[in-house]
């Protein structure tokens, strides 16, 4: 019997990368699928070629084939119900961002989490890149002195159809959670405050607000600013951001795409009004997986070694909160203090 049973809760696009790592574990098996629609979860497993149950509910799933681990890959509106039901089972859950649909469901699961012996881990692939790990460990190391502000810029063209094109707030609860939570990574800093302004721009293929501007106080002190699209069209960012770190002794670019690298005051010239600078390349020392696979790797290492992985729930409380508190803003008009 494989060391690690899994069901995967949710058969829709996403979650092929899933499937794609699942399959590459010698001590992994899946073991169930499970989606509302049963005709989805058969489909997959046919495609999958997966000799497994398929189930429309959770329960019967877990009752039925005895998993330890739920991945759930559901919209973010069923991850409460799926958490849960899969924690009161005594099953780890590795789920997709964000960890619920408002902050009332990611603290209801993140209490169901406090309450079992199970750990509940978030995908932030976003986190697992080469070039942000060098980002962080720069800033670790003090290379630009204190940080005292943080800019990314996200702008994207970005047709998907489906429930995304529904959503109220589709870029900043679907998309900029994942730039909040790489500001928290690379600062080591948590949200204080968040003033934001939601808009549509014209020519918006989507319902809900698209486009953002925010202005997060940090606890270090420090400030994060966040500009983004998903409905602007030309020069296109990366997806992970283009970003500025300013410190007390220079500044890091990096545009999400080529090595990140820093622009520092030159002691060694004269002091002017504008001062020389020179400029030194990030060392890249991480060697993990990128992207899914490396945010999966981590999460069952974490369980092997029974401790929270670096995204456990306790942890991305904090930017999910920075998720609502900015919706809340954009609603109210107002600053809004974060509380997780």
């Amino acid at each position: 019997m494989a060391k690690y049973r899994v069901v995967v809760v949710g058969c829709g696009g996403m979650s092929n990368k899933w499937f794609d790592y699942l399959a590459l574990r010698t001590d992994t098996e899946v073991v169930g699928l499970v989606d509302i629609f049963i005709d989805a979860a058969k489909s997959m497993a046919e495609r999958r070629q997966l000799e497994v149950p398929v189930f429309s509910d959770l329960e019967e799933a877990i009752e039925v084939t005895k998993p330890n681990v739920i991945c759930d890959v559901t919209i973010p509106d069923s991850h409460r119900q799926v958490a849960q039901t899969a924690l009161a089972a005594g099953c780890h859950i590795l789920g997709e961002k964000p960890m619920g649909a408002s902050l009332e469901d990611a603290r209801a699961i993140l209490h169901a989490a406090n309450q079992s012996s199970s750990r509940y881990t978030v995908m932030q692939n976003r986190r697992y890149n080469q070039q942000i790990r060098a980002v962080r460990d720069g800033i670790q190391r003090g290379m630009i002195g204190k940080v005292g502000a943080i800019h990314a810029d996200f702008f994207i063209g970005a047709h998907f159809g489906g429930f995304r094109d529904a959503m109220a707030n589709p870029l900043i609860l679907d998309m900029a959670i994942h730039t909040f939570d790489q500001a928290r990574f690379i600062s080591g800093a948590d949200p204080v405050s968040v003033f934001c302004h939601e808009f549509n721009m014209p020519g918006s293929w989507y319902q809900g607000n698209a486009s953002a501007v925010c202005l997060f106080e940090m606890n270090d002190g420090s400030v994060f600013t966040y500009r983004g699209s998903w409905s602007s069209e030309g020069f296109n960012t990366s997806w992970e951001s283009d970003w500025r770190v300013i410190g007390s002794l220079g500044t890091l670019r990096w545009d999400g795409t080529n090595p990140p690298v820093c622009q520092v005051v030159d002691e060694t010239k004269p002091h002017a009004f504008i001062h020389e600078y020179k400029k030194i390349k990030l060392p890249m020392t991480w060697e993990g997986q990128e992207g899914h696979w490396g945010c999966l790797d981590e999460m069952f290492a974490a369980i092997d070694e029974d401790r929270p992985a670096e995204t456990d729930s306790k942890d991305n409380i904090k930017s999910v909160a920075m998720v609502f508190g900015a919706i809340e803003s954009a609603k109210t008009g107002k600053k809004v203090r974060i509380e997780y």
